[in-house]
């Protein structure tokens, strides 16, 4: 008799089938067993919605987690109970003590600033980070970059699946045009190698590789900005040349921060806050940077409006000037 998986490997199995990503996994079995081990061990078809909100209120009360990290545990337990349990949680109506919602006005840098800090980057996290900034992108979204979302025909970016599920297209910076050239080029030789030597497997997303069965090796879905040694991927166990990794490029960042000499709390999200500020100084209308952004709310891009009319204070002085 075949024994049954275990319930936090049906899960990764059904994560896997829907096509999400690596991160989201992690994230979905990390909540799951927070709240498995939160109740004692007890399994979650044996609960339902009131504990459910104790344990979403408990990380609202003791744990201190932002509305953001409340919302990704609420939907990481529903999808286990809907996918994996296939309970209806529909009438459920779960209400827990939701967490407060704090409001900070991000940190933006000066156009100086930015082009100081990219002064110190090395190598092709110099191109990295100009991109990121140039295209006002997320970490994540610069870093699944394929060969094939850069058009240099059109001066165009594609954003495919991004945090908001919307598919978008951002202008292109001339200015490193020649380098992102250069750059796909030595790409494509690192490409033909790993072919040679009998690698140049890639993932494709969402079950692709189904439906084009010979795309997992095609040029085009390569990564733009893929790591100098291959490695073995953990779902397939493949040997492939995965993108370099989020916290390799924010060391880079903090490294030319500190050689920029400039005291703010910089990460690689600072500089879509600064893109967006810099694009509204302009005279870019909000509903276009809206849209350059990804957002879903124009209530999230306006928050940029509020950081410009404070920093655009020339006629409001300090009692102290007076």
């Amino acid at each position: 008799m075949k024994k049954e998986r275990k319930l936090l490997d049906q899960l990764r199995d059904k994560i896997i089938t829907k096509g999400y990503s690596r991160a989201t996994e992690k994230t979905y079995v990390h909540w799951n067993k927070a709240f498995i081990l939160f109740h004692n061990k007890r399994h979650p078809a044996d609960m339902g919605k009131e504990e459910i909100e104790t344990f979403l209120t408990y990380l609202a009360v003791e744990k201190n987690v932002s509305p953001t990290t409340q919302n990704q545990a609420f939907n990481a337990i529903l999808f286990l109970y809907r996918e994996v349990l296939g309970i209806d949680t529909a009438d459920w109506n779960i209400r827990a003590l939701r967490a407060k919602r704090k409001e900070h006005l991000p940190v933006v840098l000066t156009k100086e600033e930015v082009k100081a800090i990219i002064y110190h980057m090395n190598g092709i996290y110099k191109l990295m980070l100009e991109l990121l900034y140039g295209c006002g992108l997320r970490v994540n979204e610069l870093l699944r970059l394929r060969i094939k979302d850069i058009d240099f025909g059109f001066g165009n970016l594609y954003v495919w699946d991004s945090k908001s599920q919307k598919d978008r297209i951002v202008p292109l910076p001339k200015k490193i045009e020649e380098d992102l050239k250069i750059h796909i080029e030595h790409v494509h030789r690192i490409h033909e190698e790993d072919l040679s030597r009998g690698f140049g497997y890639i993932d494709l997303p969402h079950g692709l590789e189904r439906k084009y069965p010979n795309a997992h090796r095609e040029f085009k879905w390569q990564y733009l900005f893929p790591m100098k040694n291959l490695s073995t991927d953990p779902r397939s166990g493949r040997v492939m040349r995965h993108h370099i990794l989020p916290t390799t490029f924010g060391r880079n960042i903090k490294r030319a921060v500190q050689k920029a000499k400039i005291p703010k709390k910089v990460s690689a999200h600072t500089f879509r806050h600064s893109y967006a500020t810099h694009m509204l100084q302009a005279g870019i209308d909000i509903r276009t940077i809206q849209e350059l952004l990804g957002h879903k709310d124009i209530s999230t891009t306006m928050i940029y409006t509020h950081i410009v009319r404070s920093l655009s204070q020339e006629n409001i002085k300090s009692p102290l000037d007076f």
